[in-house]
């Protein structure tokens, strides 16, 4: 059997497409190709894939912890990069003017040694104009995870040391307690970010991403970001809460309403006159129905028992 079986996409060409796929050991996944209006696919173009089948962190917003969280072979997760570019581009070209593979569809990709791998093989695995990783991760503190981006450093420093590469740190709030109770996983303390984030950095690329999916009754103190983080490391990105089931039946809710000019979020103003660059990130409404940003389709899909 294939790495992957492609078992249902939907969406819109035009807009995002979500790939439903089940592994050789029977685990269902999901990934995304994804443009943003309005660029098309030859300005932009961005892959979301999955590092675990599942998660094991169990965050309250999330629908991905419907399932536990195996770890994917690299052969897993190169399978769905590869399905994306070739169903596009066969003979394996991309384009794009800017290219994006980012970890960050389903599973912490910081609690599978295979990212790594993964990583040193994307370079040379497709021919491209601009190719910008992307990793998102919670900052996890395992012995697993220390190992990790101990060669995550490596591979930024090494493997990409001409390249953009772009780190996401998932925070959410300034509140500790808060935070834990968001992310109800050992991970690391503010200063541990602040102080991996400043030897991730490379002069004159992208800096480290702090972000926030602003919910209501969530602090985000300026000051604080302030405190912990360096402007000169460090950027925010701000993000609505997207509508996931888990989300809804928590009682959590977005503390921005998407129809909402970014510009005028206060949040965004007080974080930049404290010295931060600043990102409003809201994506089209009609991704939420399509499924591209809003949870994982795979659970939405199983719970309706969709699947024959």
């Amino acid at each position: 059997m294939a790495a992957l079986e492609i078992l249902k996409s939907v969406g819109r060409e035009d807009l995002a497409l979500v790939h439903i796929a089940q592994t050789a050991q029977n685990a269902r996944i999901e990934f995304v190709e994804s443009l943003q209006p309005p660029f098309d696919r030859d300005e932009k173009w961005v892959l979301i894939v999955s590092t675990l089948a599942g998660c094991p962190v169990k965050c309250p917003y999330c629908d991905a912890n419907r399932q536990s969280g195996k770890k994917l072979s690299k052969e897993e997760i190169l399978a769905q990069i590869d399905h994306m570019v070739y169903l596009r581009y066969p003979d394996g070209r991309v384009p794009a003017k800017k290219f994006k593979i980012q970890f960050a569809r389903m599973g912490e990709p910081m609690l599978n040694p295979a990212i790594i791998k993964v990583l040193g093989e994307l370079k040379e695995r497709y021919d491209v104009h601009s190719l910008t990783p992307c990793i998102s991760t919670i900052a996890p503190n395992t012995p697993i995870s220390f190992r990790l981006f101990k060669k995550l450093l490596e591979i930024r420093h090494v493997v990409y040391a001409d390249s953009d590469f772009q780190l996401q740190f998932s925070i959410h709030t300034t509140d500790k307690n808060t935070r834990r109770r968001l992310i109800p996983f050992p991970i690391w303390d503010f200063d541990e970010i602040a102080g991996y984030g400043a030897r991730f950095y490379r002069d004159g690329f992208r800096k480290v991403t702090l972000n926030f999916a602003l919910m209501e009754g969530v602090e985000v103190e300026p000051k604080a970001v302030r405190d912990r983080f360096d402007p000169a490391y460090f950027a925010i990105k701000l993000t609505p809460l997207n509508p996931t089931m888990n989300a809804q039946k928590n009682s959590l809710k977005s503390a921005i309403q998407p129809l909402i000019n970014p510009r005028d979020w206060e949040i965004a103003r007080a974080l930049r006159s404290v010295g931060f660059e600043v990102v409003e990130s809201v994506g089209e409404l009609e991704e939420n129905s399509i499924g591209s940003n809003c949870g994982q389709f795979v659970g939405e899909m199983e719970s309706e028992s969709t699947f024959s």
